[in-house]
């Protein structure tokens, strides 16, 4: 079975994710494309990751593609997500292909559709493709005849990539004094980049876990709290200014101050922003996903911005960036989307933005989130993934939509948000959130609150509520 989630499709190596569906799933790629591509020249890059046999998929992804007549671009190792989208902007391409399950555990393998405006595929999108598959004859041709066709060109795109990074960045900045940079790049494509965006800076980088393991480590390649043990250990320990901490395909980002606190993707999605509005004066909106933190809400009312909210997945988040003037919007998972850029997450340049922040300001991490956190308040956020049984997921939502909480743990719900899950807000700014995961069998729940203990009690009451039933 072949089901694509809140981004792409994602399966177990070996039961649903083999050669045989990954090529169902291509041949039906090319036929969208081929159908709604306006140019007589269908141009498409193919992308994959570190995972186990990825090489091997992606030869049959472009194998396919070219049987079907289209002229692929195949990265000639294993590519960062965000640079895959590059080379769709950079060369007008019709679109891409991406081997990759992301963040999740090992054992899964995947793949991302990507649009010719460089960034994910939407709903309507993906399930056309869906709908595709299994209806037409495969048409593959072999890799080598393909390269000795010509319809399969290897490229490698890095150089143009990183010079687009470090013309966006202000590296003059990071020269003002010796930076030490601590990055976790959880055996994924970042492997080399960061250090070759940052050459001729006075940066001092410490490169963790960038050699070739498909296990990950025996964790998943995913910047979450429960992975980031051993980077939180080292900033205790160390003479660090900041970690930066990618997932397996680098569109994922979080960071460590050097007291071994994590700064989660909402702190660091508002830290950007308000970098963006007071350092580099630069406007526009805001989008969140329904599961970021209220902060956001509270620097959108501060600065007069318009905010937009919606669903998780980043495809909806990237529909406001086409369509209208958005600043920065982001997910609570570590996807961020930036100003004047390709409209897809980058982790790695969302990491060096919060450089770049300090190095112009000249302030530590530190001093930055004491000052941010003096404007707008503090939050504590958390999150739990559980396993959850099939049987019990509709009768969870129906319970919660037909009979919604109207206080928890003493606080009034004051507003009901289900357009994905069901989150409740309370009077007192905190809220908890349900909801099922787009990629994975478990159910997320979400919390957030002033304090930690009433966050931490939130998630519980959640978490038992789920479990009872």
């Amino acid at each position: 079975m072949v089901k694509f989630g809140t981004d792409g499709w994602r399966a177990v190596i070996s039961e649903d994710f083999t050669f045989e569906n990954v090529r169902k799933v291509s041949q039906a790629i090319a036929d969208y494309f081929k159908r709604v591509t306006r140019s007589q020249k269908l141009e498409m890059v193919v992308g994959y990751d570190m995972r186990f046999l990825s090489d091997e998929y992606a030869q049959v992804v472009a194998g396919v593609l070219a049987g079907n007549g289209v002229k692929v671009y195949l990265i000639k190792y294993p590519a960062p997500t965000p640079m895959v989208c590059f080379v769709i902007k950079k060369k007008r391409l019709s679109g891409g292909v991406i081997v990759t399950a992301s963040h999740n555990p090992p054992r899964y393998n995947g793949i991302k559709i990507k649009m010719d405006y460089a960034g994910p595929a939407e709903p309507e999108v993906t399930e056309e493709i869906e709908s595709l598959i299994g209806k037409q004859k495969i048409k593959q041709i072999s890799f080598e005849e393909a390269i000795e066709r010509k319809l399969i060109e290897i490229i490698d795109p890095s150089e143009e990539y990183i010079r687009f990074l470090r013309h966006y960045l202000n590296l003059s900045l990071f020269n003002r004094r010796s930076y030490k940079i601590l990055v976790d790049v959880m055996y994924g494509t970042g492997d080399n980049f960061i250090p070759r965006i940052l050459k001729g800076t006075k940066c001092k980088l410490t490169i963790l876990h960038n050699e070739h393991n498909p296990l990950f480590g025996g964790i998943n390649p995913e910047p979450i709290p429960r992975n980031m043990q051993e980077v939180v250990a080292m900033m205790k320990k160390g003479n660090f200014d900041l970690a930066i901490v990618n997932d397996g395909d680098a569109d994922r980002v979080s960071c460590v101050r050097p007291d071994g606190k994590i700064i989660n993707a909402g702190q660091i999605l508002s830290l950007i922003i308000l970098h963006f509005l007071e350092d580099r004066k630069w406007r526009g909106a805001i989008v969140k996903t329904i599961s970021n933190t209220t902060l956001l809400d509270k620097i959108a009312q501060k600065y007069n911005l318009k905010l937009y909210e919606t669903p998780v997945g980043f495809k909806y988040i990237v529909r406001l960036m086409r369509e209208e003037d958005i600043l920065a919007g982001g997910e609570e998972s570590g996807g961020i989307g930036v100003k004047n850029y390709i409209p897809e997450r980058d982790g790695m340049l969302t990491g060096l933005l919060v450089l770049e922040m300090m190095a112009y300001r000249n302030k530590s991490i530190l001093e930055i989130m004491e000052e941010m956190e003096k404007e707008f308040g503090r939050f504590y956020y958390l999150r739990e993934d559980i396993p959850y049984p099939e049987e019990l997921k509709r009768e969870l939502f129906i319970k919660l939509k037909a009979r919604p909480f109207e206080n928890i743990l003493n606080k009034k719900v004051i507003k009901i948000k289900d357009f994905d899950g069901v989150k409740f807000i309370l009077a007192d700014e905190s809220w908890l959130l349900f909801r099922l995961s787009g990629t994975e069998p478990i159910l997320r729940i979400y919390a957030e609150a002033h304090t930690q203990r009433f966050a931490e009690n939130l998630l519980s009451f959640g978490k038992e509520f789920a479990l009872s039933l």
